[in-house]
């Protein structure tokens, strides 16, 4: 049973609130580590360049898009932190522990915080006649690869708080408690039309529930919450014709996909100490879509 839990029932007391009595300095960094999986462009990359400009020192990973590599020397010039990008396949539970406490070593020896960004879609329409191969790589990568980035960061959260040092024995400044946040989608709470993605949907209904359990099992030492994006100016999405984009945006109240950068706010939230009571969530951020 968790450290947390006595006889079935949370311990009382067993997280503190920040001392502050102002809110902008709840939003500040500085200070802070950060990893941002699949960072190299859109969702991530935006998440990374809000992070770095709220202070934190930001960790990009990437699947193949070395692009990330400029990225980051940009986000480090504009910024004036410590930015590094590194090629990490998330779908190996080996290769992203490797990874993190890599990170770990050459950012001041902590973690703060992870963003689990990594995800890929489904294109292949109807689950009957979709490839099975292709249902394995969006069920790996959307929910294996956020459970083994979540794993791997959680065993330094635990022992940061439980020791109260950097990885190379320091005494670690300004850890309350780490935070965890996965890239969901509003497609974990309905089903798409037109387009048929039943194994997309399914992945990101599994990430939410994932981050809800973590929350339980993780307080004390770390919040889990997830951010579910509506239909968004991405890459990710050009495989839809401008014809289902219009019927996507029949469906939104505010009549318009999303930009990055309007996503930026949510993440910074989470991953910040404006969130500290915070924990189990899912902000939706879907220009009204699911609201209906």
């Amino acid at each position: 049973m968790s450290e947390s839990m006595k006889d079935g029932n949370f311990v009382h007391h067993n997280t503190e609130a920040p001392k502050a009595d102002r809110v902008l300095p709840l939003f500040s960094l500085k200070g802070k580590t950060a990893i941002v999986s699949g960072a190299a462009a859109g969702i991530g990359y935006a998440v990374a360049q809000a992070f770095a400009e709220a202070g934190a020192n930001v960790a990009i990973w990437y699947n193949s898009n070395k692009k990330a590599i400029a990225k980051a020397a940009e986000i480090e010039q504009t910024f004036g932190v410590k930015c590094r990008a590194y090629p990490v396949d998330v779908n190996t539970y080996e290769a992203v522990q490797e990874a993190v406490d890599t990170v770990v070593r050459e950012f001041n020896g902590r973690l703060d915080i992870f963003v689990a960004n990594s995800g890929v879609v489904w294109e292949h329409g109807s689950m009957l006649d979709g490839p099975l191969d292709a249902y394995r790589k969006v069920m790996t990568t959307n929910v294996d690869g956020v459970f083994y980035c979540a794993r791997a960061a959680g065993l330094h959260w635990r022992r940061q708080k439980k020791e109260g040092t950097t990885i190379d024995g320091q005494r670690l400044e300004g850890y309350t408690q780490g935070s965890f946040i996965a890239t969901a989608s509003m497609s974990g709470h309905i089903a798409n039309i037109p387009q048929m993605q039943t194994p997309y949907n399914t992945s990101k209904a599994a990430v939410i529930h994932l981050c809800k359990s973590l929350a339980v099992e993780w307080v004390g030492f770390a919040r889990a919450n997830s951010v579910s994006p509506g239909y968004i100016v991405t890459d990710i999405s050009e495989f839809c014709s401008a014809e289902t984009k219009g019927i996507w945006r029949d469906k939104i109240p505010m009549g318009r996909e999303g930009e990055v950068g309007e996503l930026k706010g949510a993440y910074l939230y989470l991953a910040s100490d404006a969130s500290s009571y915070t924990t189990g969530s899912d902000l939706i951020v879907d220009g009204g879509y699911c609201a209906p």
